[in-house]
């Protein structure tokens, strides 16, 4: 696979052994005045771009201060939460875990109320297995969601749409960004104030870790 940038209502980015950052919500999470809200505040963003910061700096920029705009939907007061019990959270976790190591490098996760983040990295024979024109982070995701929206509606007695349509995704950049992120992602449980230390949280990487 070729690196390629696609787009629907947002961008996405693929590049051949690219680590991920991703961010699922539950459809409804965010209401319908907010995503409106976020993508003008985005598109106005992305259209002021400071001469003196080169196009693809400007967008990571750009994704990060959407990424802390969004979050405070999704952590404040989202009007969905079907993944505050365990039985929908404990689907979702499980199936994040459960193609580790054979199509997917699991770096990190948590599964909150409202939405779940988490890194990985396509594993290279996984990639390759895949048809040249197939994103494994396309690939990877709709895998992940499918599966987790059956399950879920059945056990919460819910039909219809559970995830957003799209994911929201980030190259990592570096081994600093990634650090940062990992700490983002299992510290997340704690500032959203569902728990005191990250590894108190069973629906987290950080579960049961010594920190």
């Amino acid at each position: 696979m070729q690196a390629r940038m696609t787009r629907r209502r947002l961008p996405h980015l693929d590049i051949p052994g690219a680590t991920y950052f991703v961010t699922s919500c539950l459809h409804g999470s965010i209401p319908a005045l907010g995503l409106k809200d976020l993508r003008q505040r985005q598109e106005e963003l992305l259209a002021t771009r400071p001469k003196e910061i080169a196009p693809k700096d400007w967008e990571r920029k750009v994704w990060k201060m959407m990424f802390v705009e969004r979050e405070k939907w999704l952590d404040g007061n989202p009007a969905a939460r079907h993944l505050e019990g365990d039985s929908a959270a404990s689907i979702v976790r499980d199936a994040l875990k459960f193609f580790a190591g054979v199509r997917y490098e699991l770096i990190s996760y948590v599964v909150m109320p409202s939405h779940f983040h988490w890194v990985f990295r396509p594993l290279p024979e996984y990639e390759a297995s895949l048809p040249a024109d197939q994103s494994p982070r396309a690939t990877i995701m709709h895998s992940i969601k499918s599966y987790t929206s059956n399950e879920c509606n059945k056990v919460l007695g819910l039909r219809g749409h559970f995830w957003q349509d799209e994911s929201y995704d980030h190259c990592v950049v570096d081994e600093a960004e990634l650090a940062r992120i990992v700490e983002y992602v299992e510290f997340n449980p704690c500032k959203a104030g569902l728990c005191m230390r990250p590894e108190e949280w069973k629906y987290s990487s950080a579960f049961g870790r010594i920190f």
